[in-house]
């Protein structure tokens, strides 16, 4: 094991040991999924995010209810269409001292459509703003080259660097090393090593309330079963993602408690339907089609009517998920209302097949993550036996989340299998199926490079329009071009559940999933 220590974080170290060993309070939790770097404009994704957000900070916070929360900003307002203007926090410093300072605001903005080599970048957020004006050190003004209703949404999403501390072209590896993790958070780093642990102490020069906890320890427990049973040896004090089969257990046992929330995350598929040719499909015999089945909107119904997502919502996930009837949350704001669920017919799907040309189905490959999310697995297995019924014989690859995020980029997969975690239904639209344009910030995790005109036109025009109503109208016109296309395949959405022990932490559970220390707080 290599472990990284951040030299910057010795003087918090020093100052937690300092401390009286009976006044300490420690934390330590059983992490899931680690993150791919500690980068913060590296990879825009939950386990990122969750450990990035007790190190950085943003302008705003949208807390656990998705109300925005001054962070780095006092507030802001909109001074006409195209103008915001931003009060900054004074007072604020970075761990090593630094100052922070109005133009760390436009370098960090600069920076974030320039990371090499991320799966996803941070630039749907910064993609409308054409400059920022230093008023004074606690003012600036972001100018946009158009209409964005979304500002509050996306100045929630940029992490803050300082232009003195990490300069020009600053290198991922120079963050996940720890040189660079130095934010302006309530915890520091103290070490981090990749897969394994991170090590944060509590940070006593933020600028806010302080922090509860001395020192936390996060350990990366990708392993379901291992999650639970270092909580019931007493090794974490707290679990994210606990395992289905093991809730119910948890919930009678006086020791411990439950955290639970219905979540913004809903599971879909990702096809491959804008090839002539796909790399996982084959006939029966296993030789190459001469085009791609999943091109066909007959085959991606078929796949979709396959779906038995009531099962899998009861019986796989016991209740702890519900059938996706769209690509938006229960509570995604200008969902599609009043939607029937999404309709299970084999005999359908096989005569939609034979329509298409497959009387006889074909082969096809269906990938996925292994510890993104629970029973994720599972899952994919349910899903490739559900479609082998449907008579596309399929077989599944489940590999780590890292991995399987740069193949999929790298579009490698025929149909692969993912989440998206949202307060708005504009946002998956933007991000996942909008045509990939990295000049304006669309399609960052469109890696099927899935594009519709149907949807392109109304998320063009709803991003750039300030009337509620319009934007609402718009918002589902590109959701329901979506749906009839099957251009995505929406599974099930996701019940959050942590589990901790009861004389130890009380844990305000997170509707996007985030499992992190500034959520935690001692009992009583």
């Amino acid at each position: 094991m290599v472990k990284r220590t951040l030299g910057a974080a010795v003087a918090a170290l020093a100052f937690a040991l300092a401390a009286p060993a009976s006044a300490q309070r420690t934390l330590t939790m059983g992490v899931q999924t680690p993150p791919s770097a500690l980068d913060p404009h590296y990879h825009n994704t939950t386990n990122n995010t969750m450990m990035l957000m007790q190190i950085f900070e943003r302008l705003f916070e949208l807390d656990n209810r998705a109300v925005p929360q001054p962070r780095l900003a006092e507030s802001m307002r909109a001074i006409d269409d195209l103008t915001w203007e931003v009060k900054l926090r004074q007072g604020v410093r970075f761990h090593d001292g630094t100052p922070f300072e109005a133009d760390d605001i436009s370098y960090t903005f600069a920076r974030i459509p320039t990371v090499p080599n991320s799966p996803a970048l941070y630039t749907p957020a910064v993609r409308t703003i054409s400059a920022v004006e230093i008023v004074d050190p606690t003012t600036i003004r972001i100018r946009t080259h158009e209409p964005n209703p979304l500002m509050h949404f996306d100045m929630a999403a940029p992490f803050i660097l300082s232009r003195r501390i990490h300069g020009t072209n600053p290198a991922t590896a120079d963050f996940t090393s720890g040189r660079l993790a130095i934010g302006t958070g309530p915890y520091r780093l103290v070490s981090f090593a990749q897969n394994e642990r991170m090590e944060i102490v509590r940070n006593p020069t933020y600028w806010g309330p302080p922090e509860p906890w001395d020192r936390v320890t996060i350990r990366f427990i990708p392993q379901a079963a291992s999650r639970t049973a270092a909580l019931l040896a007493g090794e974490v004090d707290l679990i994210d993602y606990v395992p289905v089969q093991d809730v119910e257990n948890l919930r009678r046992e006086p020791r411990f408690a439950l955290f639970e929330v219905d979540s913004v995350t809903f599971v879909y598929l990702f096809p491959d339907s804008m090839r002539d040719t796909s790399p996982f499909v084959a006939d029966r015999q296993g030789n190459p089609l001469p085009r791609n089945p999943l091109a066909d909107r007959r085959v991606r119904e078929a796949l979709s009517l396959a779906i038995n997502r009531e099962a899998i919502a009861t019986r796989l996930y016991q209740g702890l998920a519900t059938p996706a009837d769209q690509f938006a949350s229960p509570i995604a704001e200008h969902r599609l209302p009043n939607l029937p669920p999404l309709p299970h017919d084999v005999a359908r799907a096989r005569a939609l097949l034979a329509e298409a040309g497959y009387p006889d189905g074909f082969r096809l490959t269906i990938h996925g993550p292994n510890g993104f999310f629970p029973s994720d697995q599972n899952l994919l297995q349910a899903l490739a036996q559900q479609f082998t019924r449907a008579g596309i014989e399929t077989t599944v690859q489940a590999l780590p989340p890292a991995n399987l995020f740069t193949r999929a980029t790298n579009r490698e997969f025929s149909l692969f299998m993912t989440y998206f975690s949202s307060y708005l239904t504009i946002n998956p639209l933007r991000q996942v199926v909008a045509t990939r344009n990295p000049d304006l910030g669309l399609g960052p995790f469109n890696r099927q490079r899935y594009s519709n005109p149907a949807i392109d036109e109304p998320v063009r025009l709803a991003l750039t329009t300030m009337d509620p109503e319009r934007r609402q109208v718009l918002t589902q016109q590109a959701a329901r071009a979506l749906l009839e296309d099957k251009g995505v395949l929406p599974v099930i959405f996701l019940r959050n559940t942590w589990a901790g022990r009861r004389d130890r932490v009380v844990y305000d559970p997170s509707p996007v999933n985030h499992t992190s220390a500034v959520h935690a707080r001692p009992p009583g």
